[in-house]
């Protein structure tokens, strides 16, 4: 991996939202990353096209909090139709800010509200609503809102899938989030709109 990735010990297995849930649960428990082809060629072929072709963001809850949130919405383990690509929403409250990170495979990310910056590997990228970022291969980033005031949102899509079934699998959490909300997060809820 490009740059230096040593991860930060996380303080707590499971971390809780204030109305129970567990926060950022693709962090903790498994998940399903490549499914099983099983079947005659028939019967996958069958499967595959009577799969809907389209799905609604608002049938999934946010999770996380209190600055970042994301809906895994296009995945293996979400959708028979996906076993090549992912591609999921993330919600930055005002003043948020991700997880510092690396991975293999690279992301497009298209910003579907607000504004902020990136840092890939310590160079800083400025984006805002309607522009589209390139994370590449190998990079470790952090994706940050700039505003104190205003929401922004994400759509992230790699094919995260493929690299994790050629065992390009690793992936590193340098830091986590903030677990404490600054004033401007105390009250947010993410766009129930999305």
């Amino acid at each position: 991996m490009c740059g230096n990735l040593e991860t930060v010990p996380h303080e707590h297995e499971h971390e809780h939202a204030p109305d129970g849930d567990v926060k950022w649960e693709r962090w903790q428990k498994k998940r399903t990353f490549v499914r099983a082809l099983e079947g005659t060629y028939g019967e996958l072929v069958h499967e595959l096209f009577s799969q809907p072709r389209v799905y609604h963001s608002k049938d999934w809850k946010w999770k996380g909090g209190p600055g970042i949130y994301g809906k895994n919405i296009v995945n293996p383990q979400s959708l028979k139709v996906a076993q090549s690509i992912e591609c999921h929403l993330e919600n930055y409250a005002p003043e948020g800010e991700a997880q510092k990170h690396g991975h293999m495979n690279s992301a497009v990310l298209f910003v579907l509200s607000g504004k902020g910056h990136d840092v890939h590997e310590g160079r800083r990228f400025d984006w805002e609503a309607g522009d589209a970022m390139i994370v590449e291969n190998a990079c470790v980033h952090q994706h940050f809102n700039d505003s104190s005031t205003d929401d922004c949102t994400l759509l992230i899509m790699k094919a995260k899938p493929l690299f994790l079934f050629m065992h390009m699998i690793f992936q590193k959490i340098v830091t986590y989030p903030p677990e404490v909300p600054t004033p401007a997060q105390t009250h947010y809820a993410p766009p129930s709109e999305v």
